[in-house]
């Protein structure tokens, strides 16, 4: 067998079943990796007690034949998703020693299904990010390399930590929030695999808010497989998300048949960016020429309001953080400025917002409550509302006409380098979104595969846009992608 912690969790799980391996050996096993990957930076508050005492709880379990299939798997939990007792900050110094006195409906999930929690993993700050830079931890670092080249790259963001730690093997899988691609974007820049289900499919309650109506948790992990038997766990109604959608939640791993004869693949072509590099456009080319070889039939579409996505979503998405970010002003939790005498609350909130805020995370919550602004309100805002509408309409069409999924790729480029993202120039940072906010504007699944690798041999990865709710198919015709395109690549250990 190989070593434990490179196990994917359907391999986990089946020898767990057979009782070739326990889920202590594993955490044991994943602990130990984790110790010696510090220079990752993944890893932010560790919890290695409760993996083990989860472990021993899930090997009882397991004997006695109640073990779904999560159970005894070791996981990392974004530092995005409340734990009760347990540190989450949303990697912001705002939220320095804040301990919730609850857990969030993901992550109690997870646990009631018998996963186990080795600790939390670093983020962009308040997922606010493209490269996992703006985090008050520090850099988090992707375990790839460009050839014999030694500079740091991002491991993408905000679900920087989850993808690095995944890749590295320092877990069997993760979780992650998406809301403009911090799943998927960071999935391909390590390759792994990483869905946003459909908005609404995974409850947000007990997840620190970004933007409200765009934020959706889902999971990255080692396969198309894993993806489909941890989504599943994930999932459920919850009476305290107003959003969450009240379906059943299907056996999604039971439709990986793999067999995508008859099905519809779109290929829309706004996708196809000026100045994209030809290492990515021979990607997508080769994916389509995969899902065609097996025996899907490929349709060019037009999606014509893509070219808004982008303006759009950075109307949206700040004006929704600077409503939820209100909050943080040093009264109840978390950070509160030291204050000078004679100070009062004004000086309080606009000390505590200054110390305890990145300058990303100042950054957009000025442009949100700019927008925001009686002024400018119907000139940004509602114009961005109105534009999410069209961006929605567009697939609504092209599904109607027979599309049952979307093929483009996950992002403009392979990983980069720390640091050459311009902190001066944050558009350059936020065209990394380019391919995949749409999906957060119309609430639909998207999920990312590797799919290859580009000529310094770091992984590239395809994205597909499935129907609402229809996950199961998605998740089939990833896995008849992820197999078409072979990938087993994995980053050599210099850590």
């Amino acid at each position: 067998m190989a070593e434990l912690n490179t196990l994917t969790i359907a391999e986990a799980r089946d020898a767990l079943r057979k009782g070739d391996v326990t889920s202590l050996e594993l955490t044991e096993a994943c602990l130990t990796q984790i110790e010696g990957a510090g220079a990752l930076n993944a890893f932010v508050h560790h919890t290695p007690d409760l993996a083990r005492e989860q472990a021993r709880a899930a090997d009882l379990r397991i004997k006695a034949g109640d073990a779904p299939s999560m159970c005894g798997i070791p996981l990392g939990i974004k530092d995005l998703f409340c734990t009760k007792g347990i540190p989450s900050q949303a990697a912001s110094r705002i939220l320095e020693g804040f301990k919730p006195e609850y857990e969030s409906t993901v992550t109690q999930n997870l646990f009631d299904a018998g996963s186990v929690m080795l600790g939390k993993l670093n983020m962009d700050e308040f997922a606010m990010g493209s490269s996992n830079e703006t985090s008050v931890y520090g850099d988090v670092i992707n375990p790839w390399r460009r050839g014999n080249d030694d500079t740091a790259l991002t491991p993408g963001g905000s679900s920087g930590g989850s993808a690095s730690a995944v890749a590295a093997d320092l877990c069997l899988a993760a979780t992650g929030t998406d809301t403009g691609g911090s799943i998927r974007q960071p999935a391909a820049f390590v390759g792994i695999t990483g869905i946003k289900p459909t908005y609404g499919r995974v409850s947000r309650w007990g997840v620190v808010a970004f933007a409200s109506s765009l934020d959706q948790a889902g999971p990255m992990t080692k396969s198309v497989r894993d993806a489909a038997i941890m989504l599943g766990a994930m999932s459920s109604h919850d009476p305290k998300d107003s959003t969450s959608a009240d379906i059943p939640v299907p056996d999604f791993e039971a439709a990986l048949t793999g067999d995508v004869r008859g099905k519809v693949i779109g290929i829309p072509k706004e996708y196809r960016m000026d100045g994209m590099p030809q290492e990515i456009e021979k990607l997508w080319q080769d994916g389509t020429a995969m899902l065609k070889e097996a025996g899907a039939e490929i349709r060019d579409i037009s999606l014509p309001h893509t070219k808004y996505a982008l303006p759009a979503y950075y109307v949206i998405a700040p004006a929704e953080a600077s409503s939820n970010l209100a909050r943080y002003d040093g009264v109840r939790y978390g950070l509160r400025a030291k204050l000078d005498h004679g100070d009062g609350i004004t000086e309080m909130y606009e000390k505590t917002r200054a110390q305890g805020f990145g300058p990303e995370v100042q950054r957009r919550v000025m442009i949100g409550t700019y927008v925001l602004s009686a002024g400018f309100y119907d000139a940004y805002y509602n114009r961005a509302r109105k534009v999410r509408a069209l961006i929605k309409r567009d697939f609504e069409q092209a599904f109607a006409a027979g599309v049952d999924a979307i093929l483009t790729p996950a992002t403009p480029s392979a990983a980069f380098g720390l640091g050459e993202m311009a902190e001066a120039d944050p558009v350059q940072m936020y065209l990394n979104d380019v391919f995949t906010v749409t999906v957060n504007l119309a609430g639909l699944p998207g999920i990312a595969v590797p799919s290859g690798l580009d000529k310094k041999g770091l992984p590239l990865g395809l994205q597909l846009i499935g129907r609402p709710w229809e996950e199961g198919d998605l998740l089939n015709t990833a896995y008849a992608l992820e197999t078409a395109a072979g990938f087993v690549a994995k980053p050599g250990k210099w850590w």
